[in-house]
This record gives C-alpha cells, structure tokens and sequence, in this order.
C-alpha cells in the first residue's frame, strides 16, 4: 500500500512537470510551424530552418526522457534521431495537456472530499446533507482521477516507446548498418595501430640500436684505450635509451598493468607518467569487461598525451562513471583547446569505441578547455 502510493505521488509530480512542458512544447511547435510556413517550397532555407528545430526538439526530447525515467519509471535510450524527437514533441503535447486536466481534477476531488473539515469555518452550515454529498461526490472524483494519473502516464510511456524507440525492422536494419561500418572500422585501426608500431620501431628503437651497433664498431676500432671506454660508456648509456623507448613503445601497445591490477591501477599508471597534475575520479564498483575497460585506458591515454602535448595545460582531470549501463570516460583539461576531433589520434579513438557501439564527442574551442567523453555500453 506504501509503494503504490508513493509511486502514485511520483507519477503526480511527473505529470505536473510535464503540464508544464507541454505549455513549452506547444509553444515550440506553433514556432515551428510559423517559421517553417514560409520556406516549406525552398529546400535550403527549410534545411536551415530545420537545423535550429532539431536541436531544440533533441533537447526538449532529452528532458522529456530524464522526466519520464525518474518519475514515470519509464527508460529509453539515450539516443534519438531528430525527426523523431521532433515528431515526439509535436505529439506529446495534448498528452501533456490531459494530464493538467487530470490533475486539476485531483486538486477539485480533493477540496471536496474535505469539505466537511473546513467548510464550517467558511459558511454557515444550513444543509449538513449537501455537505455530505458533495464530500462523497469529491472523493469518487478524487478515486476517478487517481486512476487517470495511472492511465495517463502509461500513456506517456507508450507515446515516448512508439515514437522515439525505432521499430524492430528499422532496428536491425541500422545495427546491420553499424556493424558493417564498426568492421570496416576495426580493420582500418588495426592498420593504423601496426603503422604507428612500425614507425615508433623504425624512428625510435631502431635508431637507437643502430647508435649503439656504430658506438661498439668505434670502440672495437679504437687504439686508445681512453677513447674506447668513453665510447664503451656512450653505448651504455644507447642501450638504455634503446630499453626506455622499447618500454614506452610496449606500454603503447597494451599496458600488463590493466591485466595485473585493473583500470583504475592502469589509469593511475598515466596519471603518474605525465609531465602535469592528473586527478583520477574512479567511480566504477566492478570491474569492466575486457574490452570496455581496454577501450577506456587508450581514450584516457590518447586524450592526456594530446593534452600534454599540443594544449600546454596547468591540470587534467579524468572521471569515469557507470550509469544506466554506460560507462561514462571524461577527459577535461584547461589548455589552449582547438583540438581537431578529426585528427589522427583523436579519430583513431573514435574508431575504437564505434567499435562497441559507444560514441566519442570531443569540444575544443579556440582558448580551451578541451573536453573529451566518451560512452561505452558495459552491461
């Protein structure tokens, strides 16, 4: 009885607020129509116009998802296409409408039912019957409309399901779509990844072992023994240079730290190897499987080296969360911004988390910060 009229509470407060966005989204699609009127047989203006109304859709279709998820209990997912978003909004509204009617009947139900406690206090009582009547007349209203929360925000849910929640042919026909791509994806950064190892060999490890075979070639020649061993010492002194490069190129290529200790221990492991002040906010209870948690270390990774590298930052902080079964990875940073999300480094990330069906955003602007996030499906 407890739990049904707490839920009964929540899904009131949810058609409460959402009373009060529908007010917004009529308003929205009466704009919508008025500047879409005039440019409706122009196809670059419509296309300019419908640019703004998506975005604006988008965000009222997201707020709409966060309301019906924390009241209604109703979960989506977190991604729409535009049209249907738009589409939503233009729909959602008389539904939003019903429910201020419902709740105004709750509020009337309610003010009759409990008449006989206050009406004395307002009027002199001269038919205690119409008292009573209109108190049994205010509680069946206040039983009717009580159902009607119930029923309108089922309706909510159905009307969000059926028009933001692609159909089952349409489905699959985009998850053949992104599987498809993510493949050609994966095969395109495998490449990248054995060229980038090629190159950090061949310019890197292979010069230095090349110093080194030139420095003991030198020495073995040399007919001064003072000279050989200052020759013997620089070769040294290559050789662990060469060792330093040959670790840094096999840390590069998959850290045994996230193997031995876990992500959180492989991404303390960057914070401690850069040159500026990383903080670490680990908010993940269990471990993330195998790949999530490989794809989460090379975006932390790639992110602070680019920092590190181009933006000249005073501090980077790095926060990874789970939330409704994504793992949220935020790299943010105070730098010069201007990061180029289409670079080699930053779309090799996006290459590799498309390839779990997560999605990289990177915003950059001219000044900074840079911001980096990226969500990966970790159920």
């Amino acid at each position: 009885m407890r739990n049904m009229a707490r839920r009964g509470v929540r899904c009131a407060v949810g058609l409460i607020l959402g009373s009060a966005a529908a007010v917004v989204e009529l308003a929205f699609v009466l704009l919508a129509g008025l500047a879409l009127l005039p440019v409706a047989a122009w196809p670059t203006g419509r296309r300019a116009i419908l640019r703004p109304l998506f975005a604006g859709a988008r965000g009222l279709a997201e707020w709409e998802r966060a309301r019906l998820r924390v009241w209604l209990g109703v979960r989506l997912p977190p991604t729409h296409e535009d049209i249907r978003a738009l589409r939503y909004v233009a729909c959602r509204w008389p539904l939003g409408l019903l429910g201020a009617v419902v709740m105004l009947a709750v509020a009337l139900g309610l003010a009759y039912s409990t008449l006989w406690t206050y009406a004395w206090l307002l009027t002199d009582i001269r038919y205690p019957g119409s008292i009573v009547n209109s108190s049994l007349g205010g509680m069946f209203l206040l039983f009717l409309s009580a159902q009607g929360i119930y029923g309108v925000a089922g309706l909510e849910g159905q009307l969000a399901r059926r028009v933001l929640v692609p159909r089952h042919q349409e489905d699959l026909e985009r998850r053949i779509a992104e599987l498809s791509a993510s493949r050609a994806a994966v095969v395109d950064a495998v490449h990248d990844e054995r060229r980038r190892i090629e190159r950090d060999l061949h310019d890197g490890v292979q010069q230095r072992l090349v110093a080194l075979g030139m420095l003991l070639g030198r020495a073995r020649r040399s007919q001064d023994p003072d000279g050989a061993d200052q020759l013997l010492r620089q070769a040294h002194e290559e050789s662990r240079r060469a060792l330093d490069e040959l670790r840094e190129v096999a840390w590069r290529i998959y850290p045994t730290t996230l193997d031995e200790a876990g992500l959180r221990a492989a991404l303390e492991t960057v914070a401690e190897r850069a040159s500026v002040p990383v903080r670490v906010e680990y908010d993940v209870t269990e471990e993330p499987e195998k790949a999530v948690a490989t794809v989460t270390y090379f975006v932390v990774c790639e992110a602070v080296t680019n920092a590190v590298k181009h933006a000249k930052p005073n501090w980077i902080r790095v926060a990874v969360r789970v939330e409704d079964g994504l793992l949220y990875v935020c790299v943010e940073d105070d730098g010069c911004g201007g990061a180029n999300a289409s670079g080699s480094g930053l779309f090799g990330l996006a290459r590799r988390v498309n390839a779990l069906d997560g999605r990289l955003h990177v915003v950059s602007p001219p000044g900074g910060p840079t911001l980096v996030t990226a969500e990966l499906p970790c159920e």
